[in-house]
């Protein structure tokens, strides 16, 4: 959080335009700079409830750290850092919780209290953390923004800059003091300036080391359009204080970095990823719009963004980072990188990003006593999906196999885009002819760049406008409201094929908004744009097209004459053009998420980037699969072992799970495995040694095997307030709200047949557009929660996050045990309303 005024600061910031120059980054693998920390990947109010984001989502990040209200906080509706903890800490084992003692306050910026006031109230959040099981994970930040909130440490008046100053330090020594009384173990977080302050840090260090008050972690923010410029700057400044203060080094937390355009994007927060791991010091993205999200890298429950896989991509980094030097260092927008080399694994990462066109990667050090004689370089990129788009697994857009005779190599990397992040992976080859990517063509087209008609170009999200949001190009088309409203994109198509043509919007009219669709001057259909946050909280609609190689016009248009007038109204900011593929993702278990005893082995390597994840008996290798929709999906597993192989999805052993022995000899593996849509953990386990090569997963999934139940039918029991209401958007035309609120108001499902008794995928369709209360520039989203009983049995609560709107129905996946032959399924919530409920789908394991 940060009161605006605050981000109103000059600022000197060096923009590097799109230039045809091809421009160099440098790796070097034998300079090491120190264990991958890790630390940038925190999230302040990333977590709104326990389950939201999903575990899915959480635990491949390995977040070191997180940023949460108070216990019994009312500064917003969610994110009580009590609440997420079991969630958080099961999730990320050694992963910190920084508790924002003043967000027990419900205003914002904080009203004025006093000092025993606050005191009283650290002794009631100290209490409550003190109780926890998860105890240990908790770290206090006992003030947030003293520059601007209670304090006014920011004055330019000196005279008033001390007095201020000098009551903070009583304040700050008293409120220590406090906290270590309550809580003798306590760790403490400080002073958590919303900038930089090269005036009053000397000061506090000096002040806190003859108090004996000094933080065990020293905090502040980086929220200005030049923190990615002046962060080098800013570390060094402050590890030279310390040093004239005679402390020694503090471990350091941003607790709030990025500004609205750099949130959602990967190719602003690689820029931020690399200032942080150079500097070895932890970071928590900033808080702007709503809790959950985990700031921008997740949307609804259980997706990703296309941000959420740079951080992915930061969590598989192991070994230690090594230098970098990019064309132009400390400048806000412009290539910037972080490497990591792992001799044990015979791997080195690097991902990087921040502007378009072309450059070289240089990696010197490649030791052919690590890589052998050739080493193959797999580059991938993750591109801006917005921030509520869902973004699938990334691409592999190019491999190459080099010599390693020279030591160094360079991976060229044509048609970069500012707004995507890329990683280039390097392994032992043992072939000189790579296996080509085979990523599908897709070409982006500018709304602005297109034919307008009774529309505005408006400029977002720039430099000069930090906190604007992130758009493509930083421009969009608006006031898209009258009839003769229109954009016409002039689009080609390489092929005769299937394209998904990708819609980037916004839509804040609180329900559905539609656009007419035609192709070439031929009415196509009327697009159905769910709502977003705001008008400029871009999410993606997809819509299939059959186009024939050549030229082609897409108009998007509040009329046409065969389709008639389009509801609401969306901004336009871009749209993609990706022809359809129908080719299975890999996942190499070389790269990914592993437990127990495990070695890798290249020597089977063909130049795709693989190797074998040698896994002793009880170890285990995950791959964290992205799904677009529920379904059953096609999946193989290639694999070698004279012993067997458990195989699980989201946690659950699924038919045909048992992969027998293969006599050691490499063999593969098909079974159909019901993934839910978003992120799904495939996990194998071995008995007996085992080699992993890599899980292959289906592009589409069937959905033959599932059953729908909808919640209107006349089957069902609705018992209470329950209503069966009528919604155009609802998938049976109906759905059924205010259950719960009273322990009586009940739906139940009536007639769920099981083909056998077993585990089963229970999907929920909902709908949820709850609030409360003003957080200034927060959106209070809130979620709900449903007790769910299966034939009368205990019920589990689940939580439904936030659709922003009641007419968006999203879907929610939970296991189920379930009785041969007929069950019931129950919601209720003897507190509170569960969400309207649409439709239940299930799926056997």
């Amino acid at each position: 959080m940060l009161l605006l005024a605050a981000a109103t600061g000059a600022s000197a910031v060096s923009v590097q335009s799109a230039s045809a120059a091809t421009s160099t980054l440098t790796v070097n693998l034998g300079s090491s700079t120190g264990s991958v920390l890790h630390g940038a990947n925190g999230a302040l109010y990333g977590l709104s409830d326990a389950g939201v984001p999903s575990d899915n989502l959480l635990t491949p990040l390995a977040v070191t750290t997180i940023a949460q209200k108070a216990p019994g906080g009312t500064q917003h509706p969610n994110g009580d850092a009590a609440k997420v903890a079991g969630t958080f800490v099961k999730d990320s084992s050694s992963g910190k919780i920084l508790i924002y003692m003043q967000d027990y306050y419900p205003d914002w910026p904080y009203a004025t209290t006093t000092l025993s006031s606050y005191l009283s109230v650290v002794d009631t959040i100290a209490a409550t953390v003190v109780a926890s099981p998860q105890h240990s994970s908790f770290e206090y930040v006992p003030v947030n923004e003293p520059d601007g909130i209670w304090f006014g440490l920011g004055v330019s008046s000196t005279a008033t800059y001390d007095t201020n100053r000098d009551t903070f330090f009583t304040w700050w020594d008293a409120i220590y003091a406090e906290i270590k009384k309550d809580d003798p173990t306590a760790k403490i977080v400080g002073p958590n300036e919303a900038n930089f302050d090269s005036r009053f840090l000397p000061d506090f260090l000096a002040h806190a080391k003859s108090a004996g008050t000094l933080p065990d972690m020293m905090s502040w923010h980086e929220l200005s359009s030049s923190s990615t410029a002046n962060f080098a700057s800013h570390y060094s400044t402050y590890r030279a204080e310390e040093t004239a203060a005679g402390v020694s080094a503090l471990p350091i937390d941003i607790t709030e970095y990025g500004d609205r355009r750099d949130l959602s994007v990967p190719g602003q927060l690689v820029q931020w990823i690399s200032a942080f791991e150079n500097a070895k010091v932890y970071g928590d993205m900033a808080y702007w719009d709503i809790a959950g999200n985990f700031d921008d890298l997740t949307t609804g429950q259980n997706t990703p963004t296309g941000a959420y896989w740079l951080y992915d991509w930061y969590a598989r980094m192991t070994g230690n980072t090594v230098s970098v030097t990019p064309p132009s260092p400390n400048t806000t927008d412009t290539l910037q990188g972080v490497a990591s080399y792992d001799t044990t694994k015979d791997q080195a990462q690097v991902i990087l990003g921040g502007s378009s066109g072309a450059a070289n990667v240089v990696v010197n050090g490649v030791s052919s006593s690590v890589f052998g004689s050739n080493v193959a370089a797999t580059v991938e990129e993750t591109d801006w999906s917005g921030y509520a788009g869902a973004g699938a697994a990334p691409q592999v857009i190019s491999r190459a196999v080099y010599s390693t005779s020279s030591g160094t190599i360079t991976v060229p990397l044509t048609g970069m885009k500012a707004m995507s992040a890329y990683r280039i992976v390097l392994t032992p080859s043992n072939v000189t002819t790579p296996t080509a990517a085979n990523a599908p063509y897709s070409a982006s087209y500018e709304a602005e760049a297109a034919a307008i008609t009774g529309g505005t170009v408006y400029t977002q999200g720039t430099v000069s406008n930090a906190n604007g949001y992130a758009t493509s190009g930083t421009q969009d088309v608006g006031s898209l409201n009258t009839s003769t409203s229109a954009v016409t994109f002039t689009v080609t198509a390489p092929t005769t094929g299937s394209y998904d043509l990708g819609i980037y919007y916004g839509n804040q009219g609180g329900t559905y908004a539609q656009q007419a669709l035609s192709v070439d001057g031929t009415a196509s259909q009327l697009v159905n744009y769910p709502a977003t946050l705001n008008w400029l909280w871009r999410s993606r609609k997809d819509v299939t097209l059959t186009l024939s190689a050549g030229t082609h016009t897409i108009t998007l248009a509040k009329y046409n004459a065969t389709l008639g007038t389009a509801i609401g109204e969306v901004t336009l900011d871009k749209i993609d053009l990706t022809a359809v593929s129908s080719a299975a993702t890999v996942y190499e278990a070389a790269l990914g998420r592993t437990s127990g005893t495990v070695s890798y082995n290249y020597t089977a390597s063909d130049g795709t980037g693989e190797g074998r994840a040698v896994l002793a008996s009880g170890a285990s290798s995950t791959a964290d699969v992205y799904a677009p929709s529920d379904g059953f999906y096609t999946t193989t597993v290639r694999y070698a072992t004279s012993g067997s192989l458990t195989l699980t999805a989201n946690g659950n052993t699924v038919t045909g799970g048992t992969l027998a022995s293969t006599s050691g000899a490499m063999s593969t593996a098909t079974v159909s495995l019901y993934l839910q849509a978003g992120m799904n953990p495939v996990t194998v386990t071995a008995s007996g040694a085992a080699s992993v090569e890599n899980v292959t997963v289906a592009a589409t999934g069937s959905t033959s095997g599932v059953t729908t139940y909808q919640a209107e039918s006349s089957a069902n029991t609705l018992g209470g307030t329950a209503v069966v209401t009528a919604n155009t958007w609802a998938s049976g035309g109906s759905y059924v709200g205010y259950i719960g609120n009273g322990s009586a108001n009940t739906l139940t499902f009536n007639g769920v047949t099981a083909a056998h008794a077993g585990t089963y995928m229970l999907a929920i369709q909902y709908s949820n557009d709850d609030t409360s209360g003003s957080g200034n520039y927060n959106s209070n989203i809130e979620s709900r929660t449903a007790s769910i009983s299966v034939n009368g049995g205990t019920a589990t609560t689940e939580v439904f996050a936030n659709t922003f709107s009641w007419d968006q129905f999203n879907t929610v996946d939970i296991p189920v045990t379930l009785a041969a032959g007929s069950n019931t399924i129950t919601f209720s919530n003897a507190s509170a309303y569960v969400p309207n409920i649409d439709s239940i789908r299930i799926a056997a394991q």
